[in-house]
This record gives C-alpha cells, sequence and structure tokens, in this order.
C-alpha cells in the first residue's frame, strides 16, 4: 500500500516523502488505518519491521498543537526511546507539534523544560514515574498510550512500573501495543487496558531465503582467532554478541589491538557514551560493534551483514532477535555462531525451535591470536559501580586499591589472571535486571546487582 492512500495530514506526508518512504511495509500497511479508525491494537512483529511508522504517523495525525501532553510512547531501553523519538521528530517537522525525550541517566532539568510545551512524550518507565511524583508530567489529557517492545519491558522487569503509569492515564485512551512475544503478564495488560484490541501479526521470523546460519564446533582457544580472521575476511557491519558486560569489553579491546576497528555497548557505559557508540556505526566510522543482548536491543542499526553469536543466547527467542538485525529490507546476511563446550547446553535449548536450521562448517586455516584478558577500566554513570560492585572510593575520599581486573568463569579455556590465581565463579550474565530502575531523587540506579556496598573498615 502507498502512504499517499492513507489518511495522513499533509503536512505528515510531505515530511515522509523527504524521507524517501513511499510503499508501507505489512505492519503500517496494516496498522495505520486501524489506528486511525480509533482502535486499540496489539501488534506482533520483529525489531526493524517499521513499527515506529506504524504507531507515529496515525497518531500525529490525530493529536493537535498547543493542547498540552496528549500522547506517550514507552520503550524499554534508553537508546530504543532517543530513536523513536528523533523518529517521531522528523515525521512531525512541518506540524508544529513538539515531542521530549524523557530517560534516565541524564539531567532531569531539560526534560521538565520541555515537558511544559510538548505535545508527545517517548520515555522509560522509570524516569517517567519520577516525573509523575515529581508532578512534573500531567497524564490526565492523554488520548494515545503506546508500549513497544512489551516483551523486553516483562524480561528486565518494568511490567509494575508499566501498571503504575497505567493507573495515572485516563482509561478512555486509545492503546497500542507491540511484542514479538505475548505472554501471559502481557496479556494481563491488555485485558484490563485495552478495549476489544484488533491484533495484527506482521512480520516475525527471518527470511530464511536471505540468511545464511552458520556455526563452527571449536575448542576455546580457537574461539576469538577464528572471530578474527572472520571479521577481517567477511567485508560489511558487523554485530557481536556477548554475554556479560566484561566480556564485551575484553572482545572490544581484543579486537581493537588486532586492527580491527570495533565499539562496545552495554549497560555499564554513561549514556552519553552509548549514543556516541550508536552514532559512530550509523554514520560507519566504525564497522563492528559488540554489544549484550540488552544493550543492542531496540537498536535501529540498517546495514549490518554479519551477526556473531560470540556467547549463545538461553533460548531460541533471544536467538531470533539477534539474527533477526541482519538480512533486513530484502537484503542478504549472514549469522555465525561460534560454538564451544560451555555453550553446548544453550545451543541444545536454541535448536529445540525446529523451525531454526544452522549449518556445520569446517574450520578455515587461521592464525593463533593470544587473548588478553587485562581491559582498561571504562566510564560508569555517576550512580552505577564498575561490575565488582565496589564503591569508587574510600572513607579517605581516595579511590581503593582494587587489583588487577580478574576474568571470572570464561569460555576461553582459562580462569587464571596474569598472577596465575583462578577465580572460578560465573559472571553474572546481563540479563534481567539490566535497566530495571529504581528511583533515588532525579536519578535513576540500576539493579541491586550494581549497588554500591558499604566501606567495610573499623571506625
Amino acid at each position: 500500500m502507498n502512504f499517499e492512500e492513507m489518511k495522513i495530514k499533509t503536512e505528515i506526508m510531505r515530511a515522509v516523502k523527504e524521507l524517501g518512504f513511499t510503499e508501507a511495509m505489512e505492519i503500517q500497511a496494516k496498522c495505520i488505518p486501524t489506528i486511525l479508525e480509533g482502535k486499540d491494537i496489539v501488534g506482533q512483529s520483529q525489531t526493524g519491521s517499521g513499527k515506529t511508522a506504524a504507531f507515529g504517523l496515525p497518531i500525529l495525525s490525530k493529536i493537535n498543537k498547543g493542547e498540552g501532553l496528549q500522547a506517550i510512547i514507552l520503550t524499554p531501553t534508553r537508546e530504543l526511546c532517543v530513536q523513536v523519538n528523533d523518529a517521531i521528530r522528523s515525521f512531525a517537522k512541518y506540524t508544529g507539534i513538539r515531542t521530549v525525550c524523557v530517560y534516565g541517566g541524564v539531567s532531569i532539568e531539560p526534560q521538565i523544560s520541555g515537558l511544559r510545551q510538548a505535545e508527545l512524550i517517548v520515555g522509560t518507565p522509570g524516569r517517567v514515574l519520577d516525573h509523575i511524583d515529581r508532578r512534573t508530567m500531567n497524564l490526565s489529557k492523554i488520548r494515545f498510550f503506546v508500549l513497544d517492545e512489551a516483551d523486553k519491558m516483562l524480561e528486565m522487569g518494568f511490567i509494575d512500573d508499566v501498571k503504575k503509569i497505567l493507573r495515572n492515564i485516563p482509561r478512555d485512551k486509545q492503546s497500542l501495543l507491540f511484542s514479538a512475544t505475548i505472554a501471559t503478564p502481557i496479556k494481563t495488560i491488555i485485558r484490563e487496558h485495552f478495549k476489544n484490541p484488533i491484533y495484527i501479526q506482521g512480520q516475525t521470523k527471518v527470511d530464511k531465503s536471505l540468511l545464511k546460519q552458520t556455526y563452527y564446533n571449536l575448542r576455546p582457544e580457537q574461539k576469538f582467532s577464528l572471530l578474527v580472521h572472520l571479521l577481517k575476511t567477511n567485508q560489511g557491519i558487523s554485530l557481536v554478541f556477548c554475554a556479560t558486560r566484561h566480556e564485551v569489553d575484553m572482545v572490544e579491546s581484543n579486537l581493537n589491538n588486532n586492527g580491527l576497528k570495533a565499539k562496545a555497548i552495554h549497560g555499564g557505559l554513561t549514556q552519553n557514551r552509548r549514543m556516541e557508540v550508536v552514532e559512530a556505526l550509523k554514520k560507519e566510522h566504525i564497522q563492528i560493534l559488540v554489544a549484550t543482548d540488552v544493550a543492542a536491543r531496540g537498536l535501529d542499526i540498517r546495514n549490518i551483514t554479519h551477526v556473531y553469536n560470540y556467547d549463545l543466547p538461553k533460548n531460541s527467542d533471544e536467538y531470533i532477535h539477534r539474527i533477526g538485525r541482519t538480512a533486513r529490507a530484502g537484503e542478504s546476511g549472514e549469522a555465525v555462531t561460534l560454538l564451544t563446550q560451555h555453550d553446548y547446553a544453550n545451543f541444545q535449548s536454541v535448536l529445540m525451535d525446529r523451525t531454526i536450521r544452522v549449518e556445520k562448517r569446517d574450520i578455515p586455516i587461521h592464525p593463533t591470536i593470544r587473548f588478553e584478558r587485562m581491559v582498561q577500566r571504562r566510564e560508569f554513570d555517576s550512580h552505577q559501580r564498575p561490575h565488582q560492585g565496589r564503591n569508587d572510593t574510600n572513607h579517605h575520599g581516595r579511590p581503593p586499591f582494587r587489583g588487577p581486573v580478574r576474568a571470572g568463569f570464561s569460555s576461553h579455556g582459562s580462569n587464571e589472571d596474569r598472577f596465575g590465581r583462578n577465580d572460578s565463579r560465573p559472571e553474572r550474565r546481563e540479563g534481567n535486571s539490566e535497566g530495571r530502575s529504581e528511583r533515588y531523587g532525579s536519578q535513576e540506579r540500576s539493579s541491586a546487582f550494581d549497588r554500591p556496598r558499604r566501606n567495610s573498615y573499623r571506625r
């Protein structure tokens, strides 16, 4: 369907044409007319399928300039929040409608100023609740409520926050929800807050004709060497998935040491740093992004040619989310899994989905590369702490001596640090606690895993 066939405001269509959009994608063609009719919808579609335009264009066509906050869009992560807001702002270019982006990890004052003038909010649940508690956000005139990436909201523990926000929004609103899967807690929200919703199914599976899925069965010491070989051999933009923040840092550091331009992104970095990394990849200043599942979820990065599973996800749903970042918009792509004994159980779990077909490849001849386990410490949010959970200063106000970074359990074949000491305790995988917010004044703090511990010293 062509966008001009839909009842979208002329000012919005002008911006859509400037962006080069003519034909609507599947989820857009199904959602836009239904939303314009005023019906609630539940949409199932994968990330990158055009959901933002599917709900953004009709909402912008129905809200009015100068009548206060009329629409709120909730996203699970800061990066997705910024991306959705940027997209909505580009659609609203000629309408005069103002948007405000509300998320934690940055100063709250500019957001308070923006809320006084905006008609549409894009935000993360934790910071939205901060504003509600401060009474700096008035949701009494909200006519449109959007819950984006609802399955990820559930996984990250935001569902209770979403319910609190819904209690502050009028019941006679139009509600829209988008999710790859519909679990029981999400069904409860739909049953309690939606009015006879229309269920719309978009593309939820990867186009297998365009995506090649392969794996290599490796010894742990071969893993990084093969990754470097493949990255140097296969040209294009690559996304490398690791299980933990610490593993992300180590892999990124070692890739750069071997002449590859790579950047890391995970929940432990400052917000400014995370946005710089995303922009660098979009502008193709770098070719490789090393990420955790949570940090990469919702990132709209086009033209990814290769996805590498350096560590495997725990289930088929996460595997599909990962590999779905390539082979988009009719382009071909490849998903490569680097399998070691450490990940056999996860690989079996992924293959329980009989629709997934992964071809085994012979290991190519490649040089052996040393993997350095020491990495430079990164800049963290002011309210966050390094992964070990220690305080940044002692009772004298000076940074405490921490000694070398100890690697923890790894799939590289060794648990020893550079002094030969062994630490076989497994490092926490970045998962459910990532991004879960607890509000302390004007800041959001990470979950209990990242809270600073009280200094233990004699008084």
